[in-house]
């Protein structure tokens, strides 16, 4: 994975470890991503799948892209399509993926390179690799979270937040053993360069064979636990965990994860994103691209669509 590493892990700030009083975070429930195709036909795995949307809240859903090698023409994108009412955060790990929107925006994020689109009262856009790798083929991985918003931020003004890698807050763990690298948020004073609406932390930890890491997290938000490889435990119970598995966690002062000694020799250490943030409270009506309060602003934001009010496709 060429998302940001360290060499020595010691040169890094360690995070505290848990206090006396400190209350570890209960594991809930354990799931199995399915699998499906996206876009133009790109594999993802729907890592909230079966997971109750009240232990979701902020986030309505998470996919993630691939892991896959494509030959030389197999690369793959998304046709044009809308969003309202919500945020996406794609965080690319490896390959490259490039953005267009109807309001002029764009970029390329590219090996640990995160694009925060604040979709808002709504915009069209398209995300393709480009042509160059199209041509070649190559390694394709990355996540894509769906962050709700607030009804008073449902219709802001589309923006855009484009995060290198280099950015990103690192740290690592008590027993030196794990790289945190903090996307947005806050874990105990490391703050991510991500800014969000509604309070939240975004993590991808890396924990090498053997480590466990206890993760301090804010009190006030939800916790949830998704493998992209590896196999380990979740919890200080040790609840097994593997590649594609997503645990929920239910209310304390930090989250415990441990690498499982032995690993596949393709997924030699753990990796895991860690999510969580403070529940909206308000009522979800979602139905595709559009996430809104009630039904009647759903079947808006469709009219509005068909209208062509999310302005054009560029030439």
């Amino acid at each position: 994975m060429p998302a940001i590493t360290v060499d020595d892990l010691t040169v890094l700030d360690r995070l505290k470890e848990p206090g006396l009083g400190d209350q570890p975070r209960p594991v809930r429930q354990v799931t199995t991503a399915p699998q499906g195709y996206e876009g133009e036909g790109f594999p993802v795995r729907r890592a909230f799948a079966g997971i109750d949307m009240r232990h979701l809240d902020p986030f309505i859903m998470m996919d993630q892209m691939g892991e896959v090698e494509y030959a030389p023409g197999e690369p793959k994108g998304t046709p044009w399509h809308p969003h309202r009412g919500f945020e996406t955060v794609t965080y690319m790990i490896d390959g490259v993926m490039e953005h267009q929107d109807s309001h002029g925006g764009g970029g390329t994020i590219t090996d640990g390179d995160t694009q925060w689109m604040t979709a808002g009262s709504g915009l069209l856009h398209i995300e393709t690799p480009p042509e160059w790798l199209v041509q070649q083929g190559g390694l394709f991985h990355g996540v894509q979270l769906w962050v709700n918003l607030p009804r008073d931020a449902k219709s802001n003004a589309p923006r855009y937040q484009d995060i290198r890698s280099g950015q990103v807050a690192l740290a690592t763990s008590p027993d030196g053993g794990t790289l945190v690298r903090v996307i947005a948020g806050s874990v105990d004073g490391h703050a991510g360069p991500g800014s969000t609406y509604t309070p939240m932390s975004l993590v991808h930890a890396t924990i090498e064979p053997g480590a466990r890491l206890d993760l301090p997290w804010d009190v006030d938000h939800n916790a949830l636990v998704y493998v992209l490889n590896g196999q380990g435990t979740v919890g200080i119970d040790g609840r097994p965990i593997r590649a594609g598995q997503t645990a929920v966690l239910g209310a304390g002062d930090y989250l415990t994860i441990a690498a499982d000694a032995g690993q596949e020799s393709r997924s030699p250490k753990l990796d895991v994103i860690v999510v969580g943030g403070r529940p909206i409270n308000e009522p979800i009506a979602w139905a595709g691209p559009f996430v809104m309060n009630t039904k009647a602003e759903v079947m808006e934001a469709y009219t509005d669509f068909e209208k062509g009010r999310f302005g054009h496709i560029p030439v």
